[in-house]
């Protein structure tokens, strides 16, 4: 799962993760968190989401992360928004409104770039990640967000032995490992096995949708 393969499927238009519409997850979970509003969000490996618009009509500040350009670009131009582009440091900052993109490299994510983040939402990082990036991303994330934090996260359950990621099978179990030194609550768990003919093609038996609310003082 290096920069090339992104890319690459960004520009072939193979992105059959993304998602049309906004997260049903995030509208039925987010206000349980009770966030101020203006608080700001982290959204890591965020692509053209539309969580990223419904979030800001919340009333909240959103930072998404994403390395493809062509998807920061599409996002924006998908709204009709002409974006303030700068630089900062190693990464490319879009911003209109009370959204902003940073592309590039999640690992150059540094503590000063989140500094004000009161949230993450992730709904597409972790899942996207092979084990050992997974392990990496799990430990940049949490040296470097500030504390406290609250966050949701939204993963996939299936015998990975019958599919190849991404997107990756993270089970609840490796979620607590991963977040060990964070508060996990699963929330909610869907079985989605008939509305994903990816995966029913492929032979998969089992899918699971599931949704951890995640917070540390």
């Amino acid at each position: 799962m290096h920069e090339d393969f992104w890319q690459a499927r960004w520009s072939r238009n193979e992105i059959g993760f993304h998602l049309a519409e906004v997260n049903p997850y995030l509208v039925r979970h987010w206000p349980a968190l009770a966030l101020p509003r203006g608080a700001r969000v982290l959204v890591p490996l965020c692509g053209k989401s539309r969580d990223l618009v419904w979030l800001a009509e919340q009333g909240y500040r959103v930072l998404g992360v994403e390395l493809a350009e062509r998807a920061v670009k599409d996002f924006f131009a998908e709204q009709g928004w002409q974006p303030e582009v700068e630089q900062r440091g190693v990464l490319c900052c879009y911003r209109h409104g009370a959204v902003e993109i940073l592309q590039g490299d999640f690992f150059d994510l540094t503590a000063e770039h989140l500094a004000d983040c009161q949230a993450l939402y992730d709904r597409a990082a972790l899942i996207a990640l092979p084990p050992d990036m997974r392990e990496d991303y799990a430990r940049h994330l949490s040296a470097i967000l500030p504390r406290p934090l609250d966050g949701l996260l939204v993963t996939l359950e299936y015998p990975q032995e019958q599919m190849s990621g991404p997107p990756f099978a993270v089970l609840a179990d490796e979620v607590r490992e991963r977040f060990a030194q964070w508060q996990v609550v699963e929330l909610e768990r869907l079985d989605v096995l008939g509305e994903n003919w990816k995966f029913l093609d492929r032979g998969v038996k089992r899918l699971e949708e599931v949704v951890f609310r995640l917070h540390r003082d």
